[in-house]
């Protein structure tokens, strides 16, 4: 069984008002074996879609190669838009050597309760991803528990809008469920409503641009 451990600590500025959070990079960025185009630093991985999507967003002429260039290019971006990554998973076992979510075994979770609160200006975070099975919001939600805290629902479209109380004087964060940047989300983009009245609008438009239109609202 293969202990896949979080590559990356936390990466946020110190004034950081929004914090994107995921579960795990792929297991290569574990082992080292990275591929070609992949980006050496969170969400780096050629197959995802974060970047691609932030870049588009931003214009931000990233380039996607395993250089230092590139990671500056991604830590200048967070800095400037005071934007943290702090994903929630810390390890977890594996029986098949994927980044399937569903296939994380005895997971360890980061305190990420722990984390806002050693960072005051945080006030909205990202979920990449859905509150299915072992998906960020699913364990951010059994996070909460361990602090006694809940999701108070705000709106139960795409992207799902929740806050929650941090503390009793009153500090509010509101959490935004993303749809996420996976090719593994492309199915469920399909279904949407939304996605398929635009792509009878428009044959050319992709799940690439419906991420773009819904991600370019929060970031």
């Amino acid at each position: 069984m293969f202990l896949h451990k979080h590559p990356y600590p936390p990466y946020i500025p110190d004034n950081a008002t929004k914090l994107i959070i995921g579960t795990l990079p792929p297991p290569r960025f574990t082992t080292g074996e990275l591929k070609e185009g992949d980006v050496d630093f969170c969400y780096g991985s050629i197959d995802g879609q974060l970047w691609i999507i932030l870049d588009r967003i931003f214009d931000l002429h990233l380039k996607f190669e395993n250089t230092p260039l590139a990671i500056k290019q991604r830590k200048d971006f967070l800095n400037k838009r005071r934007i943290g990554i702090c994903d929630i998973v810390a390890s977890a076992k594996r029986m098949k050597m994927d980044a399937s979510d569903t296939g994380m075994q005895r997971v360890k979770l980061r305190d990420l309760i722990k984390i806002l609160q050693e960072h005051p200006t945080i006030d909205t975070l990202l979920f990449t991803g859905g509150k299915s099975k072992n998906g960020p919001e699913f364990f951010f939600r059994q996070h909460l528990k361990k602090y006694k805290l809940t999701l108070e629902l705000v709106s139960d479209e795409v992207p799902r809008i929740h806050t929650f109380q941090l503390t009793k004087k009153g500090r509010t964060i509101k959490t935004i469920t993303l749809t996420a940047p996976s090719g593994s989300a492309n199915r469920a983009i399909g279904s949407l409503a939304t996605y398929k009245r635009m792509k009878d609008e428009n044959p050319d438009f992709t799940t690439i641009d419906f991420r773009v239109m819904q991600y370019k609202a929060f970031f």
